[in-house]
């Protein structure tokens, strides 16, 4: 069995031929799904088409469960739970693994149409935390969802193709920016700024707004007004790719956190039933602190596992409490890692590094720990003697210095129902930029991590 843990030796460098092969193949499906699942709408239809596809059934529409059976809920089409139901009642504890299929990107506002100086621009509002200046000068695409005044639902898709249109939020060139280079990274570009051009185009008696929305009308069925009962998000337009001569990273838009997100769904698709339930919780709006009704703040994932209590006759919300102080989760959620070009933003010696394994992390939070759930030892002994009998190749790391800042996860949530929870991903460089990076070698462990690990017996 290969080395495990090392802070001196890469995976890459534990790896025999069959292995390196495997890291390789499973890229290539894990990019597949990147470029498809670009949104969070489009990652729950691709999440669920797969589920179907392999056996899954609407847990709502079920008056029954026994074990064996592969159930999942969808939640408005945005957050999707899976599950495999065990040979013990769900009541003796579900083993989780929860990942976000949301990212960080630019929402069109309700009133998005405007025209200035013969330019046609939307007008956005950012999603989760992002470094504005690195949303100029990229292609954009254009996915949501827009309902006419008669009720019909368009959905949008531009951009993606390669003959598609794409969408551009402009900068100002270096020549006249003596003032704006003068300003702070945060200040170069504001949220106002962050406007995309739509179009320019103009005809003898009608300007290029009304070129524009004649258009949507012609093409979509879409008025102005309708911009008010729509979910329009603009992302990145290019595909994922590999970096380096070596092909040993992937590139891509939205890897925080579908690069969990997969290992997470390739998992569960394969879970066999076990003794205990297994299931995938793959959540939105975790970028925005998991609000609304399709985040874990919400009482989605409580109406799942009371679902399944009452199906095996169980229907009280102590029976909830006492399920969820049996369960274990795994949180799978990305970190960063040692950056060289910025060493001094980590402490090296707690610090994860690119290509060495899936990122267990005690603590996520901010300064002194706030918003983490800090997982105990009991439970981190509990996976890292899981994770070295499974041959799955782990490190230990933190989001940066003490005083530097932090990022939190859904852990804390889960926690807070009583289940034994840590922190655990892919190291990740880059991370919320329009196309961030990460090691083919860590996404292959995160699988495995999630494969081997979590589903055994004893998580």
């Amino acid at each position: 069995m290969k080395e495990t843990y090392s802070r001196t030796k890469s995976v890459w460098q534990r790896m025999d031929a069959d292995e390196r092969q495997a890291v390789m193949d499973y890229g290539e499906k894990y990019k597949a799904f990147l470029d498809a699942a670009r949104t969070e709408r489009l990652a729950a239809d691709e999440i669920i088409r797969q589920a179907e596809a392999a056996g899954f059934k609407p847990v709502y529409d079920m008056d029954s469960l026994k074990p064996g059976d592969k159930v999942y809920w969808n939640q408005k089409g945005k957050s999707v739970i899976l599950a495999v139901i065990g040979e013990e009642p769900v009541h003796a504890g579900i083993k989780i693994v929860g990942s976000h299929i949301d990212s960080p990107r630019l929402d069109l506002k309700a009133n998005p149409v405007h025209e200035q100086d013969g330019i046609v621009y939307f007008r956005t509002h950012y999603y989760g935390g992002i470094k504005k200046y690195q949303w100029t000068c990229i292609p954009l695409a254009l996915i949501g969802v827009v309902y006419t005044k008669d009720g019909k639902k368009v959905d949008i898709n531009i951009g993606l193709k390669d003959d598609d249109p794409i969408f551009y939020v402009s900068d100002l060139l270096i020549h006249m920016a003596q003032d704006q280079m003068k300003k702070t990274l945060a200040e170069g570009i504001t949220g106002e700024q962050l406007q995309a051009i739509a179009g320019t185009n103009a005809e003898e008696d009608l300007k290029p707004k009304e070129v524009f929305m004649k258009m949507l009308k012609d093409t979509y069925g879409i008025e102005e007004e309708d911009f008010a009962a729509a979910e329009l998000e603009l992302v990145p337009a290019t595909k994922s790719r590999d970096v380096g001569f070596d092909r040993s990273l992937i590139a891509s838009y939205g890897q925080d956190d579908r690069v969990c997100s997969y290992a997470n769904l390739e998992a569960i698709l394969q879970a066999k039933p076990g003794v205990k339930t297994q299931a995938a919780l793959l959540t939105d709006k975790e970028e925005i602190g998991s609000y609304g009704n399709t985040g874990m703040e919400s009482s989605y994932f409580v109406k799942f596992v009371m679902k399944l209590l009452s199906l095996q006759g169980k229907n009280t919300i102590l029976d909830f409490y006492e399920t969820m102080e049996n369960s274990e989760m795994l949180s799978a959620d990305v970190n960063s890692c040692m950056d060289p070009m910025f060493a001094e933003v980590s402490e090296k010696d707690n610090a994860s590094f690119l290509g060495y394994g899936i990122n267990l992390t005690k603590y996520g939070g901010a300064r002194g720990k706030s918003g983490s759930n800090d997982a105990n030892a009991e439970f981190l002994q509990k996976i890292r003697t899981i994770f070295n009998e499974a041959g799955v190749c782990w490190q230990i790391g933190e989001v940066g210095k003490v005083d530097q800042g932090g990022g939190g996860t859904i852990a804390f949530m889960m926690a807070d129902w009583g289940a034994e929870v840590v922190d655990c991903g892919t190291a990740m460089l880059s991370m919320h930029a329009p196309y961030d990076l990460l090691s083919k070698a860590d996404a292959y462990e995160t699988r495995l991590k999630i494969g081997r690990a979590s589903c055994r017996e004893r998580v």
